[in-house]
This record gives C-alpha cells, sequence and structure tokens, in this order.
C-alpha cells in the first residue's frame, strides 16, 4: 500500500501545472510575422482640391509612434516604385511585375497599384422604390467611368445579400447586373456591407467598397461599429452615398461619416439624382488621385489595435489635409504546430 501511494504522489508530481522538468521545454514558443502594410492615402488643399506630384520623401507614417520605413510609393494608377531605407528609389531591385519581393502571403508589390478592387453594393430595400431607375442610372455611369485598369463586382442587398456580379475587368457584365436588379424588402445594411467587406479582403492592391444606401438599417444583426473596425483591420476604403431621406436619420448620418472617415474613405448625402452622379464622380476622382504607400511594420510587441498616423513632412505641405485609414487590429490567419513552434502569421491586409 505504501509502494502504491508512494508511484500516485510521484505521477502527480510530474503532471502538475508547477513542475518545470521537461514540460517545460516542451512548452511552443509563439512567433508572429505581420505583413506588408498598404495604404490608400488622399492628400488636398482646404478647397478640396487634390495636391499632386509629391514625393516619398515628402511622407511620415508612424505606428504606434514607430516611424516606419516606406517600402513602395505609386500616385494613382502608376506602377508602384520600390525604395531603400533611404527612402530613394531602389535602383538595384527588380522590375515590380518580375520577382518583386512580396510580403508572407505572397502578395507582389507590383499588385499592390495594379489599379483598384471596387465592390459596389446597392441598396435595393422597399426603400429605394421611387428613386430606384435614377440610382441604377447613377451607378451605370460610375462603373463606365472608372479606370480600365480596375476591377468591379457590383453586389445588391435588401433583407439578404446578392452577389450580383462577380470582381470583373468586364464593364458590360457589371452594367448588365445592376440593370437586372429589382427592389426587395427591409434593409440590413451592415450584414451585408460586413460580407462585402470579407470578399474585398480576399484579394490584394487597393480595395474600395461603394454603398449606396437609401435608408437606414432596420435588419441587421451585426454592429456597425464592428464592420468599420474589419475594414480598417482588413486596408479596405468605404464610401457612402446616402439620399436625403437617410440623412434624416440623424443616427444613420453620425454612423457614415464616421465609418467612412475611419477608413479613409467619404461620405455623400445626395438630395436628388444630380446630387447622386455628383457623388459618384467625386469617388472616381479620389481612386485617381490616392497616394499608395506600403511599409514593413517595425518590432511592436501590441498585438491589439495599432494606431497609424501619415503626415507631410515641411511647412509648405503641413497645411495640407491627409486623409487615410487612421489603423488597424492584426488578425491571426494561420496557425502550424509543426514540431515544437506554433506559428501565428497576422495580416492586416
Amino acid at each position: 500500500m505504501v509502494r502504491k501511494c508512494f508511484l500516485f504522489v510521484l505521477v502527480l508530481l510530474v503532471l502538475l501545472p508547477g513542475n518545470r522538468g521537461t514540460a517545460a521545454q516542451d512548452s511552443p514558443n509563439l512567433r508572429v510575422e505581420v505583413n506588408l502594410v498598404q495604404l490608400n492615402v488622399a492628400v488636398t488643399d482646404k478647397n478640396g482640391n487634390y495636391i499632386t506630384g509629391l514625393r516619398p520623401k515628402d511622407f511620415v507614417i508612424t505606428e504606434d509612434g514607430i516611424r516606419e520605413t516606406t517600402a513602395t510609393f505609386a500616385e494613382g494608377n502608376e506602377a508602384a516604385i520600390r525604395l531603400n531605407e533611404s527612402g530613394d528609389q531602389d535602383s538595384t531591385a527588380a522590375p515590380t511585375g518580375d520577382s518583386a519581393k512580396g510580403s508572407s502571403d505572397g502578395t507582389t508589390l507590383d499588385s499592390l497599384v495594379s489599379g483598384a478592387n471596387v465592390f459596389v453594393l446597392f441598396d435595393t430595400s422597399d426603400y429605394m422604390y421611387r428613386g430606384f431607375v435614377f440610382a441604377q442610372d447613377a451607378i451605370t455611369e460610375f462603373i463606365r467611368s472608372l479606370e480600365r485598369a480596375d476591377k468591379i463586382a457590383f453586389y445588391s442587398y435588401s433583407r439578404d445579400l446578392s452577389r450580383v456580379a462577380t470582381l470583373t475587368a468586364d464593364r458590360s457584365q457589371v452594367v448588365r447586373a445592376v440593370r437586372s436588379t429589382v427592389a426587395g424588402d427591409q434593409a440590413a445594411l451592415y450584414n451585408a456591407l460586413l460580407l462585402t467587406l470579407k470578399d474585398a479582403a480576399q484579394n490584394t492592391g487597393r480595395k474600395v467598397v461603394v454603398v449606396f444606401s437609401n435608408g437606414p438599417d432596420n435588419s441587421s444583426v451585426v454592429p456597425p461599429e464592428d464592420v468599420a473596425e474589419f475594414a480598417q483591420s482588413a486596408g479596405v476604403s468605404i464610401y457612402m452615398i446616402s439620399t436625403r431621406t437617410a440623412q434624416l436619420e440623424p443616427m444613420s448620418t453620425a454612423v457614415f461619416e464616421r465609418m467612412t472617415a475611419a477608413t479613409g474613405g467619404k461620405a455623400y448625402f445626395a438630395k436628388n439624382w444630380r446630387d447622386e452622379k455628383v457623388a459618384f464622380a467625386s469617388i472616381r476622382d479620389d481612386l485617381a488621385h490616392l497616394y499608395s504607400l506600403s511599409y514593413y511594420p517595425k518590432a511592436n510587441a501590441n498585438t491589439g489595435w495599432r494606431a497609424i498616423t501619415v503626415s507631410l513632412v515641411g511647412d509648405q505641405l503641413k497645411k495640407y489635409k491627409v486623409r487615410t485609414r487612421n489603423g488597424y487590429r492584426p488578425r491571426p490567419s494561420r496557425f502550424s504546430t509543426e514540431g515544437k513552434t506554433l506559428s501565428a502569421v497576422i495580416d492586416p491586409e
């Protein structure tokens, strides 16, 4: 009996969490890798006019107060240029379309600015009965006016999301999808927007969601704050065109303005079909004038929300307004348990 008790105590000592024997040696080591962070940046003067011709050295990027080194730079739909540690163009780098260095998910630098991936999300709820045809016309004109390098997807929503046309460069296919939509029932805007953002996040490069909403959300189960944070972390800019009907809802107006500002987009409130076309034209111009900057984050122990700030250097440039997303939350996307190492790949894009 004494021998059995001794063996039982010995087993307990081996299994207790406090034991620092071989069990401690088998504990996994956590390794975190952060991919390339890509920013869409608009620079305007006090009148809203775009400032063009800026250089990489005119921008300063900080993440949680840590000054970052810009890896690539482009203006509009121009090809990206690779930068060296001093911020000058890296003349020794391979062309971006060939063997360009990429992020840990296989993204090449060239793919970051080869046009934008634009997802148009159209409100087909019962709020849309009066202005349905006018809205279709405005969306169609917007699609046809985009740069040829851009790819477009067209989704519609009422209570449910409908992926009417997936991402394509074929404008005629997307236009046919717009013309095929019909008005539905209640509006679940934030549910549909979150699903659209998740689709957009699967793509590389510049990612944009353009929402046309004719009224407040009355059916979603997803809070708008969660939708906005996902968009920020996924690097997707949100533009929202809302009608005057929606603007009469103070809560919806505030949410639309906060969400677009946090992601680097803009909110518009259109009183009539003419204003709708003006809003779409403004978004098209914005996409054509965005600066694209990217960086590999320096060592940062913060696995929560990371604040991003982009500013301009020099007294002459500081007077201009800079618009971009204000941060992201690293999101674990893959885990590996090979050997004794647990790897978590965090993808802010």
